[in-house]
């Protein structure tokens, strides 16, 4: 009789192994998870008049804090399982003196973002000076008009400023 080869033994042996399934793929990719997670919970607890201490308590630490924009942050945050982005949310939070002004991203507005304002609340136009004419704002009143068209454009926006 005669002996295999190791040649001829691995000639056999070739066709079977794509049917191994211990076998991992290859390259291997991981899970990239990166930013700052934020829930809609987190964003619910966020009111207009906030100071930053709270926000940053309340959102943690903002993923950007641009030198050239202090009044802004932008909390960002993205899931890649296998290499793939499935997930990706945005948020940014604008101040004015100090204190929460407006908030912009993927989140539905918290209540206390589209209240209405408070009962001693005099509008410009009846306060006897001009009201300012503001194309996004003229429309409806308390700013939703604003928050509306920043919904629609946020894709946009995010994309331009990358």
């Amino acid at each position: 009789m005669y002996a295999f080869s190791p040649r001829l033994l691995l000639l056999l042996l070739l066709p079977l192994l794509p049917h191994c399934t211990y076998l991992p793929s290859i390259p291997y990719k991981i899970d990239i998870q990166q930013g700052n997670v934020v829930t809609e919970e987190m964003v619910a607890r966020l009111k207009p008049g906030m100071t930053r201490s709270q926000v940053r308590f309340t959102l943690g630490t903002p993923l950007i804090m641009d030198v050239f924009h202090n009044d802004r942050w932008d909390y960002i945050y993205s899931l890649a399982p296998k290499g793939r982005i499935t997930e990706e949310r945005k948020l940014a939070v604008f101040f004015k003196d100090d204190r929460l002004f407006r908030i912009q991203g993927d989140f539905p507005q918290p209540p206390a973002f589209s209240e209405p304002p408070p009962a001693f609340f005099v509008p410009e136009a009846s306060s006897g000076f001009p009201a300012k004419t503001d194309d996004a704002e003229s429309d409806m009143p308390n700013g939703k008009a604003t928050i509306d068209f920043l919904k629609e454009n946020q894709k946009n926006f995010y994309k331009d400023h990358q």
